[in-house]
């Protein structure tokens, strides 16, 4: 799967080494989902199926909600070994888990693994991505049914990780079977519903 990454990615280094104010990360907000609007109405860049993008407006999500950002205690876990994580199809990219991020989500104690993708860690560019899958109750009625993603990019020397859910994102193949999606690890499961991000697409 394609990565957004390009305009992204300078707004969530930003995110993550900014001090947590619902004013910043609604404006933030908006101006990722205008970016992701217009490249998936873009036919040289959208994930949609063709006959898709000609009516495509934009995507629909759950109201920025700034409950659903959390400073986050990062527990690193330097003797994880790699794995294969499985994907929607026979790929299975090559991950190692990074560390483990700790937070409350209404008085209940949180810890999702975050991974690294070993193959792009070798890019100078995204040596500090990081991937954080997970899935919630809201999976297959308010969101998409596989789960979503957040991207986070981390510094050698952080102890806390900005976790906004409202920067929750669809994987490709909710839009578009033909992509290759890792699958959210069990240990990525929320039991509590994360009312932000995308919403569903369609009958996705």
């Amino acid at each position: 799967m394609r990565i957004l990454f390009s305009f992204f990615g300078f707004l969530l280094f930003l995110s993550i080494h900014a001090q947590v104010d619902t004013g910043f990360y609604h404006h933030l907000n908006d101006s990722i989902r205008a970016a992701r609007d217009l490249e998936f109405a873009d036919s040289a860049h959208s994930p949609l199926e063709e006959d898709s993008i000609a009516g495509f407006t934009q995507l629909h999500y759950f109201p920025f909600n700034a409950d659903y950002i959390f400073t986050a205690r990062l527990e690193k876990t330097p003797g994880a070994k790699p794995f294969r994580m499985p994907t929607t199809t026979t790929r299975l990219p090559e991950y190692v888990q990074y560390g483990i991020l700790h937070f409350l989500l209404k008085d209940d104690s949180i810890h999702l693994p975050v991974y690294r993708n070993i193959a792009l860690s070798q890019r100078p560019d995204y040596r500090d991505y990081f991937f954080l899958p997970f899935t919630d109750s809201t999976n297959s009625f308010e969101s998409y049914g596989g789960g979503r993603y957040l991207d986070l990019r981390i510094q050698p020397e952080d102890s806390t990780v900005v976790i906004d859910f409202n920067q929750a994102y669809n994987p490709y193949c909710a839009y578009n079977s033909r992509y290759s999606c890792p699958i959210p690890p069990r240990k990525n499961r929320i039991r509590k519903p994360i009312y932000a991000g995308v919403l569903k697409y369609g009958e996705h």
